[in-house]
């Protein structure tokens, strides 16, 4: 089947859906490519570049929607747009069918399926398709990096012969996939980060990446539930949101960029940051909305643009920020559109197979065969077992927890007492019967354990690996004990003493690799 990509013509658009290298890659599921001529041309990707890698060059958008079986996009269709679409065709764009009711008739009206890829399931197999993840990840980048395009100082911290500059202390509010890149991005410019999220569960996340966690104090029954909203955070409830904006009006003047990502599905953005936190931050703070084109966190960001408060605090209100990075954000939205079309062709021949059984198609198409079928049920999910309740443990009184703790030191006495009289009555034997050379040695490999033991035994957990790899090394000192036997008449001590020469090897080697592998971690590159 024709794969076709017309130009976007959403005003200030440069992304496009396919790019020549998933022109290469679609023609290896049997599908050949059409794109409409300048489609590219803001994402850097010429006609040229299309043509060489396989494609045909159309002249007008209307060519391409006459051409093709499938039409991919990035934004949804304008009206004019969902006027080509004809029965049977596919589009495979953002859609928000939520609030495009009116569009969603129309294209189904048309007899037109459409895939919307900002419905994809978030469940594992569908990841390598989830393109809202794809462009929020960029847009927690590209709202570093505007931050510190508006920031008058440097993110890290410097000691100079002109003075010393403390390092920029930047908050992040919502720790999805926008501002965990955010976080890294700001992390790795040396700046100090903080990050809050309604979801307790991500705080790992948070620390793991160098940033501080923002914890509240809040009852069980305040925590918004995630679980129902697919794994995106939830509407909060008024007595959490009270606790959570007090603790921001306590960070406010401490922090130097805020950096905001918090929205829920289907509703407006929460006001997070209100007009009198921002009366509190310092001049020459910035503010990145980046819930801007859902009615922003910020009670005073503009969408599209960026203004500057009476205090001086800068506040960035895009809402293009993956356009503004079109080379990077084609390329992985094409790879996320070249997915989900290896779902729709399963037999790699070139013919689109709409499986509505499956998951993932079912989730993201929104209309199909004339009907609407927005919204999709929920996945199927295998059932799993319940795991048998555990038994409650008795809580025992002082008395019979100090009854228990005799009756296991008496234990532990008889055993070492046995063991001692055991260990002694076989160095007796020994003794008896083995000549005077062989307990000299045997007395001093006793010792050795002995020592060996309580030297390793006090050695901390973390510290083991690195130290057994360097005590291995060590330890096989043994080997010229067993080279000294190797030329030995016996037959059967030249056999044990090749063993010995063989794991003392490996010892040696092993220890030292290991040492150095463990040292290497800590070793910038």
């Amino acid at each position: 089947m024709k794969i076709g990509a017309p130009r976007e013509i959403f005003e200030g658009e440069n992304r496009v859906a396919m790019t020549p290298d998933s022109v290469v890659a679609l023609a290896k599921l049997g599908h050949t490519s059409v794109v409409q001529s300048g489609a590219g041309a803001k994402a850097g990707f010429s006609d040229a570049a299309y043509a060489a890698a396989g494609a045909e060059v159309l002249p007008d958008a209307k060519a391409v929607f006459d051409a093709a079986d499938v039409v991919v996009k990035v934004r949804g269709p304008e009206p004019s747009e969902a006027a080509m679409l004809k029965r049977g065709q596919t589009l495979i764009s953002f859609f928000w069918p939520a609030q495009n009711e009116a569009l969603l008739k129309q294209v189904a009206d048309a007899g037109a399926t459409v895939v919307a890829m900002d419905m994809v399931p978030r469940i594992s197999r569908a990841q390598k398709m989830d393109a809202l993840s794809s462009m929020a990840n960029i847009a927690g980048y590209r709202a570093v990096i505007e931050a510190g395009n508006n920031f008058g100082r440097f993110f890290t911290g410097q000691v100079t012969a002109a003075g010393k500059v403390p390092p920029a202390k930047v908050l992040i509010v919502g720790a999805g996939v926008a501002g965990l890149a955010a976080i890294g991005t700001s992390v790795s410019l040396g700046a100090i980060v903080n990050a809050f999220d309604v979801r307790p569960e991500v705080a790992e996340q948070i620390e793991s990446m160098g940033a501080s966690f923002v914890y509240l104090e809040f009852d069980a029954s305040e925590l918004p539930d995630g679980a129902a909203t697919g794994g995106y955070a939830a509407p909060s409830s008024p007595a959490f949101a009270a606790k959570q904006l007090a603790k921001f009006r306590e960070l406010a003047p401490e922090m130097d960029i805020v950096i905001t990502t918090a929205l829920i599905p289907g509703r407006p953005a929460p006001k997070l940051w209100t007009a009198d936190m921002v009366a509190m931050m310092k001049p020459g703070s910035v503010i990145v909305d980046l819930a801007a084109e859902r009615g922003g966190n910020c009670d005073l960001t503009v969408a599209d643009q960026k203004i500057v408060t009476e205090n001086g605090v800068t506040i960035v209100g895009y809402t293009d920020f993956p356009s503004r990075m079109a080379t990077q954000s084609s390329t992985l939205y094409a790879t996320n559109i070249r997915h989900m079309l290896t779902d729709l062709t399963p037999k790699k021949d070139g013919v689109i197979h709409h499986n509505m059984e499956d998951d993932v198609i079912r989730g993201a198409t929104v209309a199909h065969e004339g009907a609407v079928t927005y919204p999709p049920p929920p996945p199927k999910i295998a059932a799993i077992a319940a795991a048998k309740p555990k038994e409650k443990v008795k809580e025992l009184t002082a008395e019979e927890k100090r009854a228990k703790e005799v009756a296991a030191f008496k234990t532990q006495t008889r055993n070492q007492v046995a063991m001692l009289l055991g260990g002694g009555a076989l160095i007796l034997l020994a003794g008896m019967y083995t000549p005077a050379s062989f307990m000299s040695h045997f007395i001093v490999f006793v010792l050795s354990v002995y020592v060996g033991v309580q030297v390793i035994w006090n050695v901390s957990h973390s510290l083991h690996t690195p130290l057994m790899a360097i005590t291995n090394a060590i330890s096989s000192i043994i080997i010229l004990g067993a080279l000294m036997q190797i030329g030995s008449g016996n037959w059967l001590v030249v056999i044990l003493a090749a063993l010995s020469v063989f794991m003392a090897g490996i010892n040696i080697f092993g220890g030292f690799l290991v040492t150095r592998r463990m040292l290497a971690m800590f070793q910038k590159s």
